[in-house]
């Protein structure tokens, strides 16, 4: 009777690593988004966010971040010669931060899966930062299905830096004199394409305008404008985004459905998107991201609304 040879498993197959490039997407249907298209994807979040392009990062390694920032910063003083230097206590308080999971669900084509896993995600990697930053901004800034605490919205009205009755030389000059009785001053604003004409003719009697569109500036501050159908025609925000924080803990996830019915996209006829009987697939990508505003009173708000009555 032979020999048995003992059994051998092949372990240089069990140790080869997962290669975007020459996997399809059919075999590979969840996952982590591959290193070099997630560092793509988070750059055009970063770029696009205005938010981002605004606030200060804070680096994350968990879902949630304890840091601390000085509320009142330490004094300096005039010093005569052999004079005693003073000293002064800074105020320093620690706030904690909490990312939140953010989800865009992309339906598309079911030839998709034959694509290797690179291809596809350089083809999608547009579409999911777009979805990501518009999202992540309508949240923080317009406080529109807002995960988080604050949001600058929130800021301006709990602090009471609202000025209202639209754009105006004085409104404008109205808003950023909010943020000084709070001894805070801007450091940018954020507007929407839609306020320029009405930013241009905001001039004082002498006919000069606080808007210079080719710089991009209010008042000399820069000016993003905030791409959303959420923001009011004539309203903006201005603030000192040093307080605004926020940090990205983890890589983007993602997962693909060939059978799911999607509640929240409709077809043009109104009903739902079915992906079996319209022969789609949907990528689902998941994003943890965190935002907080350490404190209410860096913020104000123009709004074309009238001022409430009394």
């Amino acid at each position: 009777m032979a020999q048995q040879q003992p059994l051998k498993l092949n372990l240089q197959f069990f140790a080869q690593t997962f290669d975007p490039d020459n996997v399809m997407v059919h075999e590979k249907k969840d996952g982590s988004i591959p290193d070099k298209h997630n560092t793509m994807i988070l750059e055009d979040v970063m770029q696009n966010s205005k938010i981002m392009q605004l606030g200060v990062y804070e680096e994350m390694t968990d879902k949630k971040k304890t840091f601390e920032y000085f509320a009142e910063g330490p004094g300096a003083y005039w010093v005569g010669e052999a004079e005693k230097i003073q000293t002064s206590k800074p105020t320093l308080l620690q706030v904690e931060m909490t990312a939140k999971k953010l989800a865009v669900i992309l339906p598309v084509s079911r030839e998709y899966l034959q694509y290797n896993v690179s291809n596809f995600f350089e083809l999608m990697r547009p579409k999911i930062a777009e979805a990501f930053y518009k999202k992540f901004d309508e949240a923080g800034i317009l406080n529109e299905a807002n995960p988080f605490p604050q949001s600058i919205d929130q800021s301006a009205v709990d602090a009471g830096n609202i000025v209202y009755d639209g754009i105006s030389y004085e409104n404008l000059l109205g808003v950023e004199d909010a943020l000084y009785s709070e001894d805070e001053e801007a450091n940018a604003w954020i507007s929407k394409v839609q306020n320029n004409t009405a930013l241009r003719t905001a001039t004082d009697s002498e006919g000069d305008s606080l808007f210079d569109r080719q710089a991009g500036t209010i008042d000399g501050l820069p000016t993003v404008n905030l791409k959303s159908a959420n923001l009011t025609k004539g309203t903006l925000y201005a603030g000192n985004f040093d307080h605004l924080r926020y940090g990205i803990p983890f890589n983007i996830e993602y997962n693909i459905s060939e059978e799911a019915q999607l509640s929240t996209i409709t077809n043009e006829d109104g009903s739902p998107v079915n992906l079996f009987e319209q022969e789609m697939v949907a990528l689902r990508a998941t994003m943890d991201v965190g935002m907080m505003i350490v404190k209410d009173g860096a913020f104000a708000k123009l709004t074309p609304d009238a001022a409430p009555a009394g």
